[in-house]
């Protein structure tokens, strides 16, 4: 006989909050207790909910996740790219999930060295991430972090590359990165603090000594600062770089001497963001100095690095935003956004030549790939739009002449670019702001108001999402759906007032862009209430949270992955990985100002008896940006509110953290977990 599962219903255990003369009172606060066999219980009975409930999805689910899988070249490699004499690449063998790093000296006919065999460093573990790898400047050593538990605290540790010995230096609790002094037996790392897992100080580590003899170089007090340690380009600087989502400063060692101090750039002043990049006797330096919103290049001499010394290489623009740039010994390449397509400008230093490569799309992305080499005059560039499989292209910046190195294979029978097309829309928002979508869809999907659409944005920290291919995507491509991209602010995608606009107190643009995109796409026939699905993750899934109380009427379906719904008491909560350095994107609530304006947004926090749309909502037990509690309190919450009789599905991945399943394959079955559930509500079944 079958077992029926009922509704989970998590204790209701009232805590007071209270602030600023305001009392709020959360009934699912007790959930935060990660180690709580009550809590763990609770997770588990709504995986159990979910697995009872999806049942009869799971032969489609295997189907959508092996055909997936079937797209994907599985022995397959990276472009090889050469460094300090050697050819580096990336390779993965049929049948396994993890990548094999490995180098051939000075040839790429050369016999091949094995780096690290990600599958064998995997075996045992539910969750495996290997980051940071970090060659020593004579080639024999190589360190490297690793995270199986899915935290972001990584494992540091160095190995030598002639007698695959991986010394018995263990340092815990870093961000996975180091970077190597000259001498080839110095190396500096970060480490995080344990609490709220802000990387906070830089350590000096001799190869062969004990961690307690490292000594710290740099401790970071401000709590709303992050703090990171790399090499310059040239190799001549150890760089310690100092962050927060307005303000930078850095501070330069002398690789050659790194028992020495380290030497402020520029003292950080609250509202100026540089980044620099070393190339001769000078430093170049991408700003927002004197108000260029857009940002602008300027330089300055190795020996005089204050602000006042800084002159104007490439003025500011109104309408280019200057993303970064890549310097090599004859060229300077600039990376640029204009009406929120991706340029590549490349000039040469004797300016004797100044110009674009040429694009001539509207749903494309392009931008500057690993190019490691000063001493050369071809540039590495990857370029894919929503219907053109990626490529990554070497480009002679003298001739002009470009090679394709690579084009991604999509596998199988069915797959023919010329069967996809795409464009870009605008719609109104409500201020009067046009808001620009990028579209895709089978050419023969008809456009007559009945087709399925998943609507997809992100939109904070000025991170954009550019159009980009997806062969996950061709899935619900091929059975009908249209997908769309939606460049809300709070993203970059026109520029850096794009993302001032979508921010603190005026966050709230984010969320109305998005529902009126989704109006748009309803009252131009593109589909219908019935059949618009939406879906964000992390901060898209705090988007996710409140278009679920603000346009409910408007959705059949949404998933929100690792959604950042419970705003006021996380920013409230100065414990919680992350909060403090959140202060400059949502507000400080310890303001009332700010206090206020989140409280009237945060989904947790507004809930309201009404319908509801079917929701999966995804999270990881061991998440360190957007804790587990957020969503189980926010689900938790919205079964005591919904008035209707739609799905509503918490999972929880009991292994991992914010990136979800580790393995290059497993993550596939996320993939197609939500998938088979925005098809079940579409009635396709295969």
């Amino acid at each position: 006989m079958k077992t029926t599962i009922e509704v989970p219903v998590a204790r209701q255990i009232p805590k007071e909050l209270e602030i600023h003369n305001d009392l709020r009172i959360d009934n699912y606060f007790w959930l935060n207790q990660r180690e709580d066999q009550n809590v763990l219980d609770y997770l588990k009975a709504e995986n159990d909910f979910y697995e009872q409930e999806t049942a009869h999805t799971k032969d489609f689910e295997k189907q959508l996740f092996d055909e997936m899988k079937a797209r994907i070249k599985e022995d397959d490699s990276s472009v090889p790219y050469k460094y300090n004499g050697y050819w580096y690449l990336v390779r993965y063998e049929k049948g396994k999930d993890y990548p094999i790093y490995i180098r051939k000296k000075e040839s790429l006919e050369a016999k091949e060295e094995l780096v690290f065999d990600c599958n064998e460093m995997a075996k045992g573990h539910g969750y495996f991430r290997l980051v940071g790898l970090s060659v020593s400047p004579d080639n024999t050593m190589i360190s490297f972090g690793v995270d199986t538990v899915g935290r972001r605290q990584y494992n540091l540790q160095v190995k030598s590359l002639i007698t695959n010995e991986v010394f018995s230096d263990v340092i815990e609790n870093t961000t996975g990165s180091s970077t190597w002094a000259n001498d080839n037996c110095t190396i500096f790392y970060s480490k995080k603090d344990e609490q709220t897992l802000r990387a906070n100080e830089i350590y000096k580590h001799k190869i062969g000594d004990p961690e307690e003899e490292d000594v710290v170089v740099f401790t970071e007090d401000d709590d709303t600062f992050g703090v990171a340690v790399y090499k310059s380009k040239s190799r001549k600087y150890i760089i310690i770089a100092c962050y927060s989502t307005l303000t930078n400063e850095f501070h330069i060692l002398d690789a050659n001497t790194p028992d020495n101090e380290f030497k402020v750039f520029q003292k950080r002043i609250r509202g100026l963001e540089y980044s620099i990049s070393h190339f001769e006797n000078h430093f170049y330096v991408v700003t927002n100095k004197d108000e260029a919103t857009n940002f602008k290049l300027m330089k300055t001499s190795e020996e005089t690095t204050k602000v006042d010394n800084w002159t104007e290489v490439i003025a500011h623009r109104k309408d280019v935003l200057i993303e970064d740039i890549d310097i090599f010994k004859d060229y300077l390449v600039v990376s640029e956004r204009t009406n929120g397509l991706n340029h590549i400008r490349i000039m040469r230093w004797d300016k004797t030549e100044d110009y674009y490569l040429p694009f001539d799309n509207e749903t494309y992305t392009a931008n500057v790939g690993t190019n490691v080499d000063f001493d050369t005059e071809t540039l590495r560039y990857a370029y894919n739009s929503l219907t053109n499989p990626s490529s990554v292209i070497d480009f002679n910046m003298r001739t002009k002449a470009k090679e394709i190195k690579k084009e991604q294979e999509v596998l199988g029978p069915n797959f023919d670019k010329d069967n996809y097309t795409s464009e870009r829309i605008w719609a109104t928002a409500k201020d009067g702001t046009k808001i620009p979508m990028s579209v895709v869809r089978r050419k023969d999907t008809k456009l007559d108001g009945n087709a399925p659409i998943l609507q997809y944005a992100y939109g904070s920290y000025g991170s954009t999402i550019d159009p980009y291919f997806s062969t996950i995507r061709l899935s619900l491509l091929d059975r009908g759906f249209i997908h769309v991209i939606t460049h809300v602010r709070g993203g970059e995608y026109l520029g850096r007032q794009w993302y001032e606009d979508g921010k603190l107190l005026k966050k709230k643009n984010t969320f109305t862009d998005f529902i009126d995109c989704s109006k748009h796409l309803i009252t131009e026939g593109y589909t219908s209430k019935s059949h618009l699905y939406a879906m964000g993750g992390s901060a898209g899934g705090l988007l996710m949270g409140v278009i679920v109380n603000e346009a409910p009427e408007l959705y059949n379906g949404i998933i929100a992955a690792v959604p950042f719904v419970d705003v006021v008491t996380t920013m409230l909560d100065d414990t919680i990985p992350l909060t403090t350095g959140e202060y400059d994107e949502w507000g400080n609530p310890n303001k009332s100002e700010y206090y206020n304006y989140i409280k009237s947004y945060s989904p947790y926090d507004n809930l309201k008896k009404q319908n509801f749309p079917n929701l999966l909502v995804t999270t990881a037990l061991h998440d360190s940006q957007v804790q587990y509690w957020e969503p189980a309190k926010w689900v938790s919450k919205l079964r005591t509110y919904k008035q209707d009789t739609n799905k509503l599905y918490l999972v929880t991945n009991m292994e991992a953290g914010h990136g979800g399943a580790s393995g290059r394959f497993e993550a596939l079955k996320e993939d197609a977990q939500e998938y088979a559930f925005l098809l079940d509500l579409e009635g396709i079944t295969s």
